[in-house]
């Protein structure tokens, strides 16, 4: 079965440089985890909002794969990914932790892996724009991930649900989407960053085409 993380993994192998031995890095290779609550993670999470506390084993922790925390310091990913970030929510399995395991399973010469979360469950589009407290806290993290030695590989977002309840929504995401990815890139100093986007919703799909 193709899994969500095993097609976030097959897009990061089309990415310049990572078929490439060249790569073999001390430094981090660094993701930013971005989005709403598909992302943050709600998996294990039951109706009274408690997580079960059931880590697959694609999830397990790794020592090379490292998490930027709250208060903006690196350790051991381990889930919850998005507990001290999407603080409103309960959180519980996300897509983050299988994505970094399978990338370390096929390219472990990459080195060390940090992911940054930045999703927040329940949260629209235009709340992400230039200059809302959740965009710009992104981008504050995203340079913090830097600071100490490692490169920005890619931007995975998973978010949409919050912008599908009315037709003028969907209609205006496209836009909203597009003006996100220049912003971020333009922020980091990355114009070629790759933004890898989920989408799930059918109906938002085809209207989007």
């Amino acid at each position: 079965m193709i899994t969500l993380s095993h097609c976030f993994f097959l897009l990061i192998l089309l990415l310049p440089g990572f078929a490439n031995s060249e790569i073999n890095k001390p430094n981090k290779q660094i993701f930013i985890l971005s989005g709403q609550s598909n992302m943050s993670g709600r998996g294990g999470v039951d109706q009274n909002l408690i997580w079960d506390g059931v880590v697959p084993p694609e999830c397990q922790p790794d020592r090379h794969i490292l998490r930027l925390s709250a208060k903006l310091h690196w350790e051991t990913a381990r889930e919850p990914l998005h507990a001290d970030i999407d603080t409103n929510k309960t959180c519980g399995v996300g897509p983050g932790m299988a994505f970094a395991n399978a990338v370390r399973a096929h390219l472990a010469q990459l080195g060390p892996l940090g992911l940054v979360p930045c999703a927040v469950g329940g949260t629209a589009i235009k709340e992400w724009a230039r200059g809302e407290h959740l965009y710009e806290d992104m981008i504050k993290r995203a340079k913090e991930s830097v600071k100490g030695g490692g490169e920005i590989r890619a931007l995975l977002w998973y978010q949409g649900e919050s912008d599908t309840s009315s037709e003028e929504d969907v209609v205006a995401y496209q836009g909203n989407m597009e003006r996100l990815i220049q912003n971020i890139r333009d922020d980091l100093c990355l114009p070629s960053l790759p933004i890898i986007q989920v989408i799930n919703q059918i109906l938002f799909c085809i209207i989007l085409r």
